[in-house]
């Protein structure tokens, strides 16, 4: 394939202020990424360690194979929010091996509120279950849980996303042969208890562990019964008279040994489906995007460079290069894995529009994955775009993208606007996985845009609603502010509106977990014809 070349130049003076802005910026990240990994405070952490519990994540480095890697997803999920005192909101979810099984580990912190659910906490839980069931992984939970957070109880409970919906997801993953194995370390009361409940194996953890419908303050309110936690639903009492658990452990490196002995019994045969192709590095250097890329989403860049330093050999066969420029597509491999990239060279035209419509059906038709590279503030609007039929044709796109049958992976390099967010696979179109940069933004419109238009409209109703100019430059910056807050990157993925940032350097490797991850699937079979759109 045709090897991409560089015009870019480390030396040049706008290189040099790109690279030191964005260093700032991976400052201010890694900076965010210590607040989760602290999780409750180094004084919760040291309470946790004299009741003989081991801190979350290092029981994950216990659980998964040395020196294998561990793709943690949405570290700052809640970060803003409660006033910063729900650390990665309370649970850590992410993909790694387990005695060379890939698996979906779902580890609840019991140094951050109990572990107890908060509405992003519940979002996290389930978008990693859907993770495992979209890619067929064994889904590992190792509780420590106080249940529902119930001062959230109307955002917690009753909908079809929420508490309940975790449980339901395991009853499917279960019925479609997904493994579902628990290990209790803490207390499992009320909805908490049907985590292992409903899992396929649960190993229980003396003197700590318990797993219980009602704890012994609720026994006491409803049946006036006296009994301490161990003996209501203890590991004991669960492994020798109700058969609850399947294993007895005496300390949590036990347990976590006797987890690990269980996925590897498993005997579940994983293959990656596909060709693949010896792994090669890129020629260009992943170090160089910072400095290509910069903070100033008004100044662009071309995507060519990122495909460049990410995919192997720097080779890449460019798919339509004269027609609908402003959209990049092309073949290529990513550590000797085949994919489709779709890639923002600007604005989405009619031209752009049809052009990725028709590369995704080639795509999909191969069974070759695709990987979007999103830098887009949306399809093109105007008289002149309307007569060459951009709504008809941006649907188009968009149709493309929801009825792909092959794996769909996004990364928000620049900006993620309007429509173009969904042409260009979206959270709301469901890729496999999606992450940001940490310069990214992700919102309706763009601030400039944005507070735009609302002003025109507070301007057309001064005559029913009179206002001052001074009044009018106010309420334009609070806008401003508004569009600005709402789209910023840590605002979205505090929410789950992506499945967490990561820094530029390593998008290569992470999108090559991805893939690898995503060919455990046969592909879908059956023919299906191109459209020349």
């Amino acid at each position: 394939m045709a090897v991409l070349t560089s015009a870019v130049d480390p030396a040049a003076e706008s290189f040099k202020a790109n690279a030191a802005v964005y260093d700032g910026l991976l400052h201010t990240l890694r900076e965010r990424y210590a607040w989760a990994l602290a999780g409750g405070g180094e004084h919760m952490v040291q309470r946790h360690r004299k009741r003989g519990k081991i801190p979350v994540r290092d029981r994950i480095d216990l659980l998964v194979d040395p020196m294998s890697p561990f793709l943690e997803l949405s570290p700052l999920a809640a970060f803003g929010l409660y006033d910063n005192k729900v650390p990665a909101a309370g649970v850590v979810t992410g993909i790694g091996v387990v005695r060379g099984v890939i698996c979906m580990i779902i580890a609840n912190d019991a140094t951050t509120k109990g572990g107890s659910f908060f509405k992003e906490t519940i979002r996290k839980h389930i978008r990693a279950q859907d993770i495992a069931f979209e890619n067929g992984l064994p889904v590992v939970y190792l509780v420590d849980c106080g249940g529902a957070n119930l001062s959230q109880g109307d955002e917690v409970f009753p909908d079809q996303d929420h508490f309940g919906g975790a449980f339901y997801r395991q009853c499917r993953m279960s019925a479609a042969g997904i493994p579902q194995i628990a290990a209790v370390f803490g207390e499992c009361t009320a909805g908490g208890a049907y985590i292992p409940a409903l899992s396929d194996e649960i190993v229980m953890t003396a003197n700590n562990s318990s797993v219980h419908l009602g704890g012994p303050q609720i026994v006491k309110a409803a049946i006036k019964e006296i009994v301490d936690r161990e003996a209501l639903g203890g590991a004991e009492m669960h492994c020798t008279v109700s058969g609850v658990s399947d294993h007895f452990a005496r300390d949590e490196p036990e347990a976590i040994a006797k987890t690990r002995d269980i996925v590897g019994a498993l005997g579940r045969l994983q293959q990656v489906h596909g060709p693949t192709r010896p792994v090669r590095e890129p020629l260009y250097d992943a170090a160089e995007i910072p400095g290509i890329v910069g903070a100033d989403l008004t100044r662009p860049f071309d995507q060519r460079e990122i495909v460049a330093r990410i995919v192997d050999g720097s080779e890449f066969h460019e798919f339509k290069p004269l027609f609908g420029e402003t959209l990049v597509c092309g073949f290529a491999h990513i550590h000797g894995m085949p994919v489709g990239i779709l890639a923002n060279n600007g604005v989405l035209f009619s031209e752009s529009a049809l052009k990725g419509a028709h590369f995704i059906e080639l795509c999909d038709q191969r069974s070759v994955p695709l990987l979007f590279l999103q830098n887009i503030t949306g399809f093109m609007v105007g008289s002149e775009a309307e007569r060459t039929g951009i709504a008809k044709n941006s649907a188009k796109l968009v149709y493309a993208v929801a009825n792909a049958r092959v794996p769909r992976y996004t990364v928000v390099t620049g900006g993620s606007y309007g429509a173009g967010n969904y042409g260009m696979s979206g959270r709301g179109f469901r890729p496999r996985f999606m992450f940001m940069w940490p310069n990214a933004r992700l919102g309706t419109m763009s601030p400039d845009i944005g507070s735009s238009v609302l002003m025109d409209l507070r301007r057309s109703s001064i005559s029913r609603h009179p206002a001052s100019e001074e009044e009018l430059a106010a309420y334009e910056a609070k806008l401003r502010r508004m569009f600005d807050e709402q789209s910023a990157p840590y605002y979205c993925t505090a929410r789950l509106w992506d499945d967490g940032l990561i820094e530029p350097q390593d998008t290569r490797e992470v999108i090559g977990l991805c893939l690898a991850i995503g060919a455990l699937q046969p592909p879908v079979t059956g023919n299906r014809p191109v459209y020349r759109m």
